[in-house]
């Protein structure tokens, strides 16, 4: 996700999307994962286990926060009093749900059937976008009641009734469905790499037909299978408890309103020493509330315990006048104590024990930059959001995975990306004033830093560093954004190619490809998909199957690893790339120094808006319209 997505710009009035996300129940301490320097609190999660938040293992304790988060439900649950009857069952509504138990709101003539205690069998379907994705699924379980009481809604009294599952719902899917799909996945990986590998052999058959085609199938295969094949054997840096070096986390905010005050929450509410981590929110002179939401957040954070000291470690800055993102991100880099420094988009959320993974590469004293996984969190919006779930994802576990191998992760996405101080304050000049072809360089501001740092240090990734971001819902949003994106990845790996040669050998041989490899993609697919059938009169049913074999590459892919019933959408992405995104490859060609953002009013925008309304009303009289 880049800087402004949400501000579009239309000349109708769009019908707003309703986000379908992921909500977790409001927890009474505002910053429950913040260790507390006094020892004043507990973690303790829904079975009683209690473990003091500054001795106990990092990983130990966020595998409990999973088991114990709650998610907002609002869904039919069955209960059978007794496993064997199946007949006048109990129907209640989820009010809440986590990987542990379940609260149900029942009526009040269930009051002399329910105790706490009382065995049942429970019967429910999860709906997609309640729980985290994969847990979507149909339950049926024993459980116990732990607890019950009253509650008044709406004049009317509600039994309420919390029940814990015999066993965790990831115990439970991991038998049931998870394990399947593992097996499955893998088992169909195989294959598909090893036909694509066949296919590719009997193209060398054909050479002497279309040296150039043939040639360019088993290069995009090689680079394919080979960028999957490292993301496979791609592991994370493991955590050091005695490693926690200072951080800053600037997040730069322009027309943010809705999402800013959840961003700067998850970046203040982190399981990391609090004299080792600042927040420094910078306003670049947004149009809407988002300065309101900001300071009203902070004050929020503030009046929090003392010993939390966040007075001194969460502030916020407004720019004098609207300057973009980069300088509002190199003034919250210069505003930083610590010496790394954590860019954050507005509308991304971390999770607690993102920096404390994200740092770990760091140890390395040439490593000057890491990025974490970035996850769509309004992936169960629409069709849309759900395409993007699988493309990002598969980006990240398996392209930038794979770069990391080489430690030459080629951007460190915006969402979620650390950086050494120094390196940042001594690029800043150039990454302020950076023009291509005499235009400023508005956008892809993560590729053109990554540049920076990757031309004299090691970049890497790690995906236990997880953050989710709001991608655009609409489709008008969605094919400018991309459009941009290609734009500022074309610039960027043309200055990249200046300079990756001296990386190593396999990793410069694997950018070169994957420079080539989309750019000649057009004409291959046109030639394929056209020519071949209209002039030669040949299905091109080979070409159909590699297609076919790549799209299911990906989704098998992402099967493997989320256990999701979204994986479908991996294929659909592919068909949705090649007979739509792939044709903005020949437009970025030929506009790729453009400057506009088109989702966001940027001077370059508010230029290029009033040259097309001038060009209009030269138009209007020279044929003579009124005005």
């Amino acid at each position: 996700m880049e800087w402004g997505e949400p501000t579009v710009l239309f000349k109708k009035k769009k019908q707003k999307v309703e986000e379908v996300l992921t909500v977790s129940r409001a927890d009474r301490r505002l910053l429950s994962n913040v260790p507390d320097p006094e020892r004043l609190r507990t973690q303790v999660d829904r079975r009683g286990q209690v473990s003091d938040t500054n001795e106990a293992d990092p990983e130990y304790l966020d595998k409990i926060r999973m088991l114990s988060l709650r998610y907002m439900a609002n869904f039919d649950v069955l209960i059978y009093l007794r496993k064997q009857q199946r007949k006048n069952a109990l129907k209640g509504r989820a009010v809440d749900i986590s990987s542990t138990g379940i609260l149900v709101e029942l009526g009040p003539a269930s009051t002399d059937r329910i105790f706490v205690g009382k065995k049942v069998y429970l019967h429910c379907d999860i709906p997609p976008g309640t729980m985290p994705e994969g847990f979507e699924s149909t339950v049926k379980m024993d459980g116990t009641v732990v607890r019950t009481f009253r509650e008044e809604q709406d004049g009317q009294e509600k039994l309420m009734v919390a029940f814990e599952f015999a066993k965790p719902l990831t115990e439970y899917f991991q038998k049931k469905r998870w394990g399947y799909a593992i097996y499955t996945s893998s088992a169909m990986l195989l294959v598909a790499a090893m036909f694509i590998m066949l296919m590719r052999a009997e193209s060398i058959i054909y050479f002497k037909y279309n040296i150039l085609l043939y040639l360019y199938s088993l290069i995009a295969a090689a680079f394919l299978l080979t960028r999957y094949f490292f993301g496979a054997l791609y592991r994370d840096i493991p955590i050091n408890p005695d490693y926690t070096p200072g951080v800053s986390i600037i997040i730069p905010c322009f027309n943010e309103e809705e999402w800013i005050h959840r961003t700067i929450l998850s970046c203040v509410n982190q399981n990391y020493p609090i004299d080792k981590l600042e927040v420094i929110v910078v306003d670049d002179r947004s149009t809407d509330k988002s300065v309101e939401q900001i300071e009203r957040v902070i004050q929020m954070i503030h009046n929090e315990a003392e010993r939390f000291m966040t007075k001194e470690r969460v502030r916020m800055f407004v720019l004098p006048e609207n300057g973009g993102k980069r300088v509002a991100l190199v003034k919250g880099v210069e505003m930083a104590k610590h010496d790394l420094v954590v860019f954050v988009d507005s509308d991304s959320f971390l999770e607690p024990t993102a920096i404390r993974h994200l740092v770990q590469p760091f140890q390395d004293p040439k490593m000057g930059g890491v990025a974490g996984r970035t996850d769509v969190e309004n992936k169960f919006t629409n069709s849309i959001t759900k395409l993007q779930t699988v493309r990002y994802y598969i980006a990240f576990r398996i392209m930038k995975a794979a770069e990391a191998w080489f430690d030459s992760v080629t951007c460190l996405s915006g969402p979620l990306s650390c950086y050494r101080k120094d390196l940042v304050i001594k690029h800043s000049e150039a990454w302020l004033t950076q023009k291509f072809l005499g235009q400023p360089a508005t956008f892809g501001d993560d590729r053109s830093m990554t540049n920076f740092i990757l031309k004299t240090h090691r970049t890497s990734y790690q995906d236990t560093a997880i953050c989710s971001t709001i991608v655009p819902s609409n489709m008008g949003v969605f094919l400018k954004q991309q459009m941009r994106w290609k734009r500022s990845w074309l610039r960027e790996s043309l200055r990249a190619s200046t300079f990756i040669w001296k990386k190593e050998p396999f990793m410069a041989l694997f950018f070169y490809i994957g420079l080539i490899v989309p750019i000649a993609a057009p004409v291959i697919v046109l030639y394929n998909l056209g020519y071949v059938p209209l002039v030669q009169h040949v299905f091109p049913g080979t070409f159909l199957m590699g297609l076919f074999l790549m799209a299911l590459l990906m989704s098998l892919a992402h099967l493997l690893y989320r256990k999701s019933r979204l994986w479908v959408f991996g294929m659909v992405f592919c068909v949705f790339y090649e007979f739509v995104l792939l044709w903005q490859m020949p437009v970025a060609w030929v506009t790729f120094w453009k400057s506009t953002w088109g989702t966001r009013e940027t001077p370059q925008d508010i230029e290029a808006r009033k040259k097309k309304e001038a060009r209009k009303q030269k138009n209007k009289k020279g044929f003579g319209l009124p005005f």
